[in-house]
């Protein structure tokens, strides 16, 4: 770890809020907390998380913020701490709530800006622990540039049913059994009762565990913070811990968010997510932290680094392990390990410590020959982003556990989610057809829902690759199966996917990176379409009038000031 001293600046933010004559008031609110004149003295540090009982990723954050607070106290600091918003997609898959899903991102990075800007906080602090709250945090983090450290609240251990591991990914397939008639509703009712045993976030390579290794990989979590299990009782030792660095970083004077996420260090997480078969979330979520940084990075950044990258770590959905599996082996940098060792990872980057990740890494464990074998799975990443006439920008296909790589079917057309759900449900559909689901981009939709929901209903079903589909909507990282989302640009705002007609041929071809309409470029001049109006109202209103394209995240700002 850096130890470099140097004494805390008295131009802190935070003293323009207590000090002199007319900061009387403001001072006496600060009392009323009960403060005493030393405590205003101090560094003040923001603690966000998303805490609340809404789902189980994030109700063990509250307790967690309390601990990072003591940590902030025992290092001299004075702590608040403050809980911002979250929509967990486990309650909003498959209905109109997952339009806010997405949405909830930039709500936590505006109520975080909001709140530490607002009461000029000197640092921060932040907890989260599902799918769209990680990646919130941490554009908070990047926006405010202030001395930061970001913890993760943990994966849940899995069920145990016959002997074996199971998830609620196993919950969401075993529906679509149920109307194919290979799983009875018994059986059904007994994994759902297995599958999620206690708090924290899905075990699996999914979104959030996805993001999770994103954060320690960037430099903005401590080591070892994304596999910890959400129950393990280190935990809360921790969120001390937390605490504690992020007073040293800001009696240090860095490193800050910025210095730490850099065009390298951005590859580096693109490579984490590629060597791993990560969820396609993250090709939202890291360019759109990237912005907060002032870097313009997009799909065909992440489509580089994958391509050079190895696929190394068996996780699920692809695989056979979960977090705790890589946890136990050495977490995250047991990935990164390997990664360098194979020339596919910068070792110059910082850590949050501000030593190099190279250093670091070299006494760390690295492939254990199970969860990480020795040998790649394959010799490139576990995500591929194709581009053609279909997808001028670019989509992406999670092609971790992919039998094929190769799909050409005749398309059938919906408008929305709702109505190829309804299909499938039927299994009113025919093998080697593409099912095509359009209209649910960030601004079309608005909100792009992930469609977990109807990918796992093909899956357990039986035809998660003997149908494919294709929409400018998103995916959960638990999906797996021939299935292309982020399509961009998006139908809503005239992207050719709006131009799909029925029984149109679509070809999908991973191992070159394509994604075609088979119909002429002179056919396609000449058709038209028109999109459907939504009525919206509210902060959907809002989002779709700012949101940006999913090539670049899907932000709703400019970006910094430079």
């Amino acid at each position: 770890m850096n130890t470099r001293k140097s004494k805390i600046t008295p131009l802190l933010p935070s003293r323009v809020t207590v000090e002199g004559l007319d900061r009387a008031p403001h001072r006496a609110f600060l009392r009323g907390l009960g403060l005493s004149d030393a405590d205003i003295q101090r560094p003040f540090v923001g603690v966000a998380s998303t805490d609340g009982r809404v789902t189980p990723c994030n109700a063990l954050l509250g307790a967690l913020a309390k601990d990072a607070c003591a940590g902030v106290r025992d290092a001299g600091g004075v702590p608040f701490d403050f809980a911002s918003i979250s929509v967990a997609d486990s309650m909003s898959m498959n209905h109109g709530g997952m339009r806010y899903s997405l949405v909830s991102r930039e709500i936590i990075a505006d109520g975080v800006e909001a709140v530490t800007r607002g009461h000029a906080y000197d640092a921060l602090v932040t907890f989260a622990g599902c799918d769209k709250t990680l990646p919130g945090m941490m554009m908070a983090m990047l926006r405010l540039n202030l001395p930061s450290v970001f913890m993760y609240g943990g994966a849940a251990l899995p069920g145990r049913l016959r002997g074996k591991d199971v998830t609620v990914l196993d919950t969401y397939e075993a529906v679509g059994g149920v109307y194919a008639g290979t799983v009875t509703r018994k059986q059904l009712d007994v994994l759902e009762r297995a599958c999620l045993p206690g708090l924290g976030a899905c075990p699996g390579q999914f979104s959030a565990n996805t993001m999770a290794m994103v954060s320690e990989t960037l430099g903005l979590a401590l080591p070892g913070s994304a596999t910890m299990p959400a129950v393990d009782p280190a935990r809360g030792a921790q969120a001390r811990e937390a605490g504690r660095v992020v007073m040293e970083i800001l009696k240090r004077g860095g490193p800050l968010p910025r210095q730490l996420v850099t065009r390298k260090s951005l590859e580096n997480a693109c490579a984490a997510v590629a060597a791993t078969g990560g969820s396609t979330n993250a090709g939202l979520h890291i360019p759109a932290i990237a912005h907060e940084a002032g870097i313009r990075f997009s799909l065909d950044d992440l489509s580089r680094v994958a391509k050079r990258t190895p696929y190394l770590a068996d996780m699920k959905p692809g695989g056979k392990y979960l977090s705790k599996d890589l946890h136990e082996i050495g977490g995250v940098y047991a990935v990164l390990k390997e990664l360098l060792g194979r020339g596919a990872l910068h070792g110059d980057c910082l850590t949050i410590y501000g030593t190099s990740l190279e250093d670091e890494l070299k006494d760390h464990p690295g492939a254990d020959g199970k969860v990480v074998p020795r040998k790649p799975i394959s010799p490139t990443g576990g995500i591929v982003v194709l581009k053609g006439n279909l997808a001028p920008e670019g989509a992406l296909l999670k092609v971790a556990g992919l039998k094929s790589l190769r799909f050409e079917g005749r398309a059938r057309v919906f408008d929305s989610e709702e109505a190829c759900v309804e299909v499938v449900r039927r299994r009113a559909y025919k093998a080697g057809e593409v099912l095509v689901i359009r209209y649910e981009g960030p601004k079309g939709g608005p909100g792009m829902r992930e469609m977990l929901g109807v990918t796992a209903l093909l899956y357990g079903q039986g035809a998660g690759e003997k149908v494919a589909l294709v929409t400018d909507g998103r995916f959960s990282g638990a999906t797996r199966g021939m299935m292309v989302g982020y399509v961009s640009p998006e139908a809503g705002v005239g992207g050719p996917l709006g131009l799909v007609k029925e029984g149109d041929r679509i070809e999908i071809d991973a191992l070159n990176g394509g994604l075609n309409l088979l119909v002429s470029s002179k056919e396609l001049k000449a058709r038209k379409v028109k999109a459907p109006t939504r009525q919206l109202s509210g902060v959907l209103e809002k989002y779709a009038a700012q949101v940006g394209s999913a090539f670049y995240g899907a932000v709703t700002h400019s970006g910094p000031r430079k």
